[in-house]
């Protein structure tokens, strides 16, 4: 539901209506601690953020199935899940973390059923699973059915059921509002050391066009992943790694942020995902021989070995020269291979893969059901995110140590509790969303009680006023007719955000009368510049003063690289080609560096100089397109660095120059941090010391 307004403070903030935000709204809201302070007359403040509509989130365009060890068809054990997860991350899983994952996956299934979800079903009515790479039994002997599905549309059940939980417990939605800036303090803890803690978030309503400071005891970042910085990809375009570039932007680091699966089976030259299921159900990869190649390289699995084996192969076979060719564009390059649905059989595949099916003869033109689909490797999903403990709390590696972010949490995604390792299995994760999210929820009921006794005040006798969008209401201290210069680390950052709205929607030269109240609707709810001293808060943010000059878009080149009439569509475009041809499946150290050089004279000085288009800043969609780009652009760049300071090949990671696993010396995860520093921390090994790969 929306909120007849929004408030400029809250109990919990929760970025992204996903999986992973819906789960952890709902963990709060369903919470004993949530329960006792509602009927003491203190409900908690909660609202769940979003850039789209919450039923857009790219959580609705998984397909196959949700990994849980419940034996419905076969028998199972949760160990064995354990297993493969370890496995299937090279090693580089923390396995107390895989441990967790495997263990409650069962009754995280289960628990979605409760809340409504329509799992296909067993002739005897138990909740259907089918069998999904990597998942075996007897720790690797053979596959085993594992994955829990509805059909191949399992993330849109999944995501409607959590939307309308949500919607009846009354959580509150901000939808189409941009999150543009996570603002953290500093504070000395009990030891004497320095710290940070979460203050807030500033956030840009896309309706209105006016910039919002919300100070927030709790904020959860649930914004998914970034497969837009490759061209070929199955991400919506709205997974532009914007959480992860806000926490770089904070101080914060990324862990293991150069590991990214590229799932084997994207059709060909439009990266859309043709599910996993579709080999789980009995489809078969051939190369142009007709052969299929997968005996080659997992003699035991085959077709349902672990997805960067299959990538690899895949890319093995295109070089070896038994690739195909796009049947749109037959002379175009042979860099695809067939995906041979034909032996499921008409009836089976329209009921088990009707979206697969569907998805092929829309967008390739084909008949699954008698003709073989080209496919290739596209970029699917992070591995890596903002480090979390298993209770979903935000930390920073410092001194071999983890140091908690007062107040932040992630989920999803964004986050890396490191279950996955260097590769995740197919089915873990939507259970990794939906189970983590809710940890991380229950995490911040806890701390609830304590939250509200501090600032219960808050609540009462709060000034408001309405705007012009639908009845909502925005709090007056952030208009700009009434605002004054703060020191308040949150409003300081608010304050450099609409300068920084102002630049782009008129360009610099214009700024100084821009900024005068009232003067034309592109300054009309901005807050008023600042002119208070710096203070010590860490915040992800893009002040204006960080670009050179931003002439008008219709300027000609100019020195800060600039292109005539330069835009974020395309910019993103090229940033997309360069990372894929650096990094996709394979690098070394020639292709990392040339990308670097290639972002760094060229893309980014460009971006930085971007102007809209247009001057109005409500739905300008160029406008967000723009921060989107600049999180690409710094996330690409933390990717690079931790790929160049990688010297081994590892699950979805593999370097041609350094193509053999190296336990001794990167038994670790990369620490990366906004200025491309790598640390590195230590793999929690509980059970399973590293051993060979092989499937």
């Amino acid at each position: 539901m929306e909120p007849e307004f929004v408030e400029d403070k809250y109990d919990v903030v929760i970025i992204g209506a996903g999986a992973a935000g819906l789960s952890a709204a709902l963990a709060v809201v369903e919470s004993s601690e949530f329960a006792r302070l509602k009927a003491q007359g203190r409900t908690p403040k909660l609202l769940v953020i979003s850039k789209l509509q919450a039923l857009r989130s790219h959580t609705g365009s998984a397909e196959g199935g949700i990994a849980a060890s419940l034996g419905n068809v076969e028998h199972d054990d949760w160990h064995w899940h354990y297993y493969d997860t370890v496995k299937g991350g090279d090693w580089l899983v923390d396995q107390d973390a895989a441990a967790v994952l495997a263990q409650y996956a069962p009754q995280t299934v289960v628990n979605l059923e409760r809340c409504g979800v329509a799992f296909s079903r067993t002739d005897d009515g138990h909740i259907a699973q089918r069998k999904f790479g990597g998942h075996t039994a007897q720790y690797g002997k053979a596959p085993v059915r594992r994955a829990a599905y509805a059909a191949d549309r399992i993330g849109h059940q999944i995501l409607y059921t959590l939307w309308q939980q949500c919607v009846g417990s009354g959580v509150g939605f901000a939808e189409e509002w941009y999150v543009t800036d996570l603002v953290l303090t500093d504070q000395i803890d009990q030891t004497g050391k320095g710290t940070h803690k979460v203050a807030g978030i500033v956030a840009f309503d896309m309706h209105t066009g006016k910039t919002h400071a919300i100070a927030a005891h709790n904020v959860l970042m649930a914004t998914g992943g970034a497969g837009r910085l490759f061209h070929t990809t199955s991400n919506s375009w709205d997974l532009t790694g914007d959480g992860m570039a806000l926490a770089l932007k904070a101080g914060l680091e990324l862990e293991d942020v150069e590991f990214v699966q590229f799932h084997p089976t994207g059709l060909a030259h439009t990266g859309i995902l043709l599910s996993e299921a579709s080999r789980g159900e009995g489809g078969i990869l051939r190369n142009a021989n007709g052969e299929p190649f997968m005996a080659r390289y997992a003699p035991e699995h085959k077709d349902l070995a672990a997805r960067d084996v299959v990538s690899r192969s895949i890319i093995a076979e295109v070089d070896a020269g038994r690739g195909v060719a796009d049947p749109k564009d037959p002379d175009g390059p042979k860099d695809c291979v067939w995906l041979d649905m034909t032996g499921i059989g008409a009836q089976r595949m329209e009921r088990l893969l009707p979206q697969v099916t569907q998805t092929i003869r829309d967008y390739a033109g084909l008949d699954p059901s008698t003709q073989w689909v080209p496919v290739k490797p596209t970029a699917h999903y992070t591995m890596g995110g903002i480090p979390i403990t298993l209770d979903g709390e935000v930390y920073q590696w410092h001194e071999g140590t983890r140091h908690v972010v007062e107040g932040l949490f992630a989920a999803g995604e964004c986050s890396c509790v490191s279950a996955h390792g260097a590769n995740r299995l197919g089915g873990n994760s939507l259970l990794d969303a939906c189970l983590f999210g809710s940890r991380s929820g229950q995490s911040i009921a806890k701390r609830l009680v304590n939250d509200t006794a501090e600032d219960h005040a808050h609540h009462s006798g709060q000034t408001r006023h309405p705007s012009d969008h639908n009845g909502t209401e925005i709090p007056t201290r952030l208009d700009a007719r009434a605002s004054a210069p703060s020191l308040d680390p949150l409003h300081n950052a608010a304050r450099a955000r609409s300068l920084d709205v102002v630049r782009l929607l008129t360009g610099r030269d214009k700024q100084a009368n821009a900024v005068d109240p009232g003067t034309q609707n592109v300054t009309d709810g901005l807050v008023a510049p600042n002119t208070a001293p710096a203070t010590a808060e860490r915040t992800a943010t893009t002040p204006a003063s960080s670009a050179t000059s931003a002439a008008p878009p219709t300027a000609t080149a100019t020195p800060d690289g600039a292109l005539q009439d330069d835009n974020p569509y395309r910019l993103i475009g090229e940033l997309g080609n360069i990372m894929e041809r650096a990094v996709a499946v394979r690098c070394d150290a020639d292709t990392i560096r040339h990308a670097r050089t290639l972002i760094t004279d060229s893309v980014a000085p460009r971006a930085h100089a971007l102007t809209c288009h247009s001057s109005i800043a409500a739905f300008n969609q160029e406008l967000t397109a723009i921060w989107e780009t600049q999180n690409l652009i710094e996330l690409g760049r933390a990717m690079l660095s931790a790929s160049e300071a990688r010297h081994e090949s590892r699950g979805a990671f593999t370097r041609t120059d350094f193509p053999s696993r190296n336990d001794e010396q990167f038994l670790r995860h990369s620490m990366t941090n906004e200025h491309g520093e790598v640390d590195w921390q230590p793999v929690h090994i509980v059970d399973m010391p590293p051993r060979s790969r092989a499937y």
